[in-house]
């Protein structure tokens, strides 16, 4: 068979471009007639072109040329959108749901003051008006409901004056129910999902120039916020929260956080040291840690971090999603950390179960100033219910988890979440976590009636079969038994001293100030001079962000009381007891997988 060449021929009659093969047997007289044919037909062409209109006849007026500016200059070659600044506009901001949305305040309110708005806490001078939401249950969500048609009514009002407000949604609400937000009534203006703070200028600025509704809840595989330094709002120095990482991948069938924040991404550890330390410098003297899944921090951004080791997980856990590898770990990271101050406290919340192996345990137990307070959701204590769940481990592994917990880390304090009336529950499972409760010993509880969210796998495959009278009595049930436990647990540090960070001036009283132990519990001591150190003479007044000693003298299920007795820190109050744990020294030989952190952490230093 013969070879067929094809080439491209540009037709002088501007027809498109045409693969045409070799020619065959053409003759030359046949070619020669075809030339004269083209020829005759270029010249007409070419005619017509020189009398028709030219380009200046379909535009209004000449081209005009420009001087060539060749002077070097600083400035970016975008300018600033002077649409998007805030001119001095008041923001007023209103926080719900849980502390990752406190400091998703923080971040917008950074972004925003730094386009020159000015934040405000009197709801009657704001221009804009943003409320930071969570979807977790559905009464949170119905608060939010009740408050927009109050903020609507006010900004009905505001109109007749010619001062109007903007009102937003944030958050989590934003994602979920950006459909109803912007149709139901038109109740706000703007809507900025988890991902979408860095949009917030130009939302704003669409939402006052056309007066229409402006949008952005598209979720990030990447967005960490890691360039962006939240501010925060009246802190007075005692405490902070630092966000390591964004969104979940546990996929548990009751929860609505992996669809409203996304796939889990970690901040890069440098980020994350240089907030600590600049927060540090400010006199903040306790940094809690957040995240979705806390615990599975994993730091990939760098390529001298992506090692081979995978993720290892609490024994008898498992998860929905292929095992982890390579990367910083959260026990790096909690190395480093704490690293920075030895005066400042560092807590971290929330984990998950299955991420505390052996060496993040000991790295707790080891550090003077991480706390010895661990958040241990476990939701429920029926192997049937956890299943339903996919929580993935049994009731077995989590009361395995907490001996080891409290074998390594014996003055540890624990504390829970759990649901009551999921789906397919009955009077046993729910007598099993009872049990579960009242086995464990928790301090401090968050408990909650199941309330079932559109898009997670149990509305797609459960039935949400306990009716709402059997759901709160099973809740109120839940709540009496951890109060006796609670109780039961505090009244073991009667009697006790403990180092106390104080926080205040009491909400009840005047007269008392309130703070906490490293256990998180909440400590009520009167107002009054103490000893500037143990064993001192002179005395000083007790202000917040400093630490105290307290002798403990009573204790209830949610709170303690003792009497202050002097002055102290961190430093120089004495490591609690670890009896039957053998204590590792870390600077010479750290658990596997810190290893290459402290080489991190050294490098660091000196660049610094």
């Amino acid at each position: 068979m013969r070879t067929v060449k094809p080439f491209l021929c540009a037709s002088k009659h501007l027809a498109p471009l045409r693969w045409l093969s070799k020619p065959r047997n053409c003759s030359n007289a046949a070619r020669a007639s075809s030339g004269e044919k083209n020829k005759g037909v270029s010249d007409s062409f070419r005619r017509q072109v020189a009398s028709g209109p030219r380009f200046q006849d379909f535009i209004k007026s000449p081209p005009v040329t420009l001087a060539v500016n060749c002077e070097h200059t600083d400035e970016h070659y975008l300018s600033e959108d002077l649409g998007l600044l805030g001119d001095a506009r008041k923001v007023y901001f209103e926080t719900y749901g849980c502390q990752m949305n406190v400091n998703d305040t923080e971040i917008a309110w950074a972004i925003l003051q730094k386009k020159g708005y000015q934040r405000t806490a009197d709801l009657k001078q704001a221009d804009v008006v943003l409320l930071v939401t969570c979807s977790i249950r559905e009464k949170a969500e119905q608060t939010i409901w009740n408050r927009l048609q109050q903020l609507t009514a006010m900004k009905k009002k505001r109109l007749k004056t010619n001062s109007p407000v903007k009102i937003g949604i944030l958050g989590c609400m934003a994602e979920r129910l950006k459909t109803e937000l912007l149709e139901r009534e038109k109740l706000v203006d703007v809507l900025a999902g988890p991902d979408a703070y860095r949009d917030l200028p130009r939302l704003l600025a669409a939402a006052t120039a056309g007066g229409q509704q402006a949008s952005n809840v598209l979720l990030s595989l990447e967005e960490t916020y890691a360039d962006i330094m939240p501010v925060q709002h009246a802190s007075q120095g005692r405490s902070a929260f630092v966000s390591i990482m964004r969104g979940c991948d546990n996929m548990c069938s009751y929860c609505i956080v992996p669809f409203t924040r996304g796939r889990e991404r970690s901040r890069p550890v440098s980020s994350i040291l240089e907030e600590v330390r600049m927060l540090s410098e400010q006199g903040v003297k306790e940094v809690t840690l957040l995240g979705q899944n806390v615990n599975s921090y994993r730091d990939t951004s760098e390529v001298q971090f992506c090692g081979s080791e995978r993720t290892k997980l609490s024994r008898g856990f498992s998860t929905v999603y292929r095992a982890k590898q390579g990367g910083l770990r959260f026990s790096d990271l909690l190395d480093l950390v704490s690293r920075i101050d030895p005066d400042m406290r560092i807590r971290f919340t929330s984990p998950h179960p299955k991420d505390f192996p052996d060496e993040v345990l000991q790295l707790i137990a080891e550090r003077q100033n991480i706390c010895k307070q661990i958040h241990l959701p476990a939701q429920s204590g029926s192997n049937q219910v956890l299943k339903a769940m996919r929580r993935g481990y049994t009731r077995e592994a989590y009361l395995d988890l907490v001996d080891n917990i409290k074998q390594i880390i014996p003055d540890v304090s624990l504390s829970s979440d759990f649901i009551s009336g999921f789906c397919g529950e009955t009077d046993d499972d729910h007598q099993q976590t009872l049990s579960l409760i009242r086995e464990v010993g928790f301090n401090v509880g968050f408990l909650f009636a199941y309330s079932m969210r559109k898009k997670t796998h149990a509305f797609h495959r459960l039935q949400d079969d306990v009716v709402p009278q059997v759901k709160q009595r099973r809740l109120e049930e839940c709540i009496s038994v951890f109060r006796e436990e609670a109780e039961r647990v505090n009244a073991a540090v009667v009697g006790s001293t403990q180092l106390v960070l104080v926080e205040g001036e009491s909400k009840r009283s005047a007269e008392d100030l309130c703070g906490r132990t490293d256990g998180n519990m909440k400590v009520i001591f009167p107002k009054e001079d103490v000893a500037v150190q143990a064993s001192a003479s002179n005395t000083a007044p007790i202000r917040g962000g400093g630490y105290v000693l307290v002798k403990i003298l009573s204790a209830g299920s949610q709170s303690l009381r003792g009497r202050a007795l002097s002055h102290s820190s961190l430093i120089s109050t004495p490591t609690p007891s670890c009896d039957g744990y053998k204590k590792l020294n870390l600077w010479r030989d750290p658990p596997t997988g810190l290893k290459q952190s402290r080489v991190f952490f050294l490098a660091h230093l000196s660049a610094a």
